[in-house]
């Protein structure tokens, strides 16, 4: 069984780990943490998530799972507090620049099973979520992307101990709104489980396009899949398409540079690089051909932009993302013809975005 710390008391939790000693003496809105700066939030969140009678029926392993999380909730506050010129405290995007530094502690420092790490940091990255979620421009939409990354089950769970970890006016509003959280999930089919859709095609026209209906099935479908590779320098991401794609045309930014002499960190060359690739990709596109486009794609803009370049053409998309452990992945990278420098594959880990199952109309994960 996985666990951040067999030892959980505090004390030996700052000693041991700087990210959670960094929580003390970072302050906070006393209007709605009149309880003190992050460190004794936090400890007043794992007391109450312990107390909870639904997260002390789950078994050990979820529970693990979400003390980590709520250990790592507000673990970017310290980076993002803010004192507003009228006095008021903010931390605007802790929680998505939490998950980010949940998802490099947990591959690099304390290395976690992916599927592990990948909910610890969805629950980072939504832990607010069940308190703002009827504020958002489509409160639909917005649950269903978070119901495929995360269980909202333990979401609520997380949200309801982040409200009673804390002293505050409105304790009672905020518990209500977990309430019609847990009770908007049930409706729209997405309490613990994600949002069912009658095919891919629709799961993706739904998110991709603006006010359109929950149940609408799309009359024309997809006549090509296209793989898109996702995966750091050295994952493994040509042996994989070796494998699994020999005989299928691959786009490879690699070989596009090596061709016309253009170095990795040429800004002006790749993107001359990356509309070579484009103008290739158009030619299968036009044709309804399959084919591979093979580069680190690590971050979901670059996903995006691609996606949306290849849906335009009425193709189906699967996005293959590779990845080996942190160690393997230093041992293969050095073992490349063409190594990238250690520091420039630790900036890319920093800033990995590992693939959203709702990002195409088919996400894999070759993970080993």
């Amino acid at each position: 069984m996985w666990t951040v710390s067999e030892n959980k008391n505090w004390d030996f939790l700052q000693q041991r780990f700087n990210w959670v000693a960094r929580m003390d003496d970072v302050p906070q809105d006393v209007i709605y943490h009149a309880e003190g700066d992050v460190a004794i939030h936090t400890q007043m969140v794992l007391a109450a998530l312990l107390a909870e009678p639904a997260f002390q029926q789950l078994d050990v392993q979820a529970q693990e799972i979400l003390w980590a999380a709520a250990l790592l909730h507000d673990v970017e506050k310290y980076s993002t507090t803010v004192m507003e010129a009228d006095g008021r405290i903010t931390s605007n995007g802790h929680a998505r620049k939490g998950a980010d530094t949940s998802r490099r502690l947990l591959y690099r420092d304390m290395p976690a099973p992916f599927a592990i790490r990948e909910q610890i940091v969805g629950l980072v990255r939504y832990h607010g979520l069940p308190l703002w979620v009827f504020e958002k421009p489509d409160p639909a939409k917005a649950l269903i992307m978070a119901a495929a990354e995360v269980n909202t089950q333990w979401l609520a769970l997380l949200a309801r101990a982040d409200v009673k970890g804390r002293i505050c006016n409105d304790m009672d509003d905020l518990l209500f709104k977990v309430d019609c959280f847990e009770a908007f999930c049930q409706e729209q089919g997405c309490w613990g489980v994600p949002r069912a859709f009658s095919s891919d095609d629709a799961r993706m026209y739904y998110l991709q396009h603006q006010d359109a209906y929950l149940d609408y099935v799309p009359f024309d479908k997809s006549a090509a899949e296209v793989i898109l590779m996702s995966g750091l320098p050295g994952a493994g991401k040509n042996t994989f398409i070796s494998k699994h794609y020999p005989d299928m045309p691959v786009i490879c930014l690699d070989d596009i540079r090596n061709q016309y002499g253009i170095s990795p960190t040429d800004k002006a060359g790749n993107g001359r690089v990356i509309q070579e690739a484009k103008e290739q990709a158009r030619v299968f596109l036009r044709k309804q051909r399959p084919f591979v486009w093979n580069a680190t794609n690590t971050t979901r803009q670059m996903r995006a932009q691609l996606i949306e370049l290849f849906t335009t053409y009425k193709v189906s998309v699967r996005i293959v993302y590779i990845e080996v452990p942190y160690a393997k992945l230093l041992l293969q990278n050095g073992s490349r013809e063409a190594a990238i420098p250690l520091n420039a594959l630790e900036k890319l880990i920093d800033k990995l975005e590992v693939p959203g199952p709702n990002e195409a109309h088919v996400v894999q994960y070759q993970v080993l």
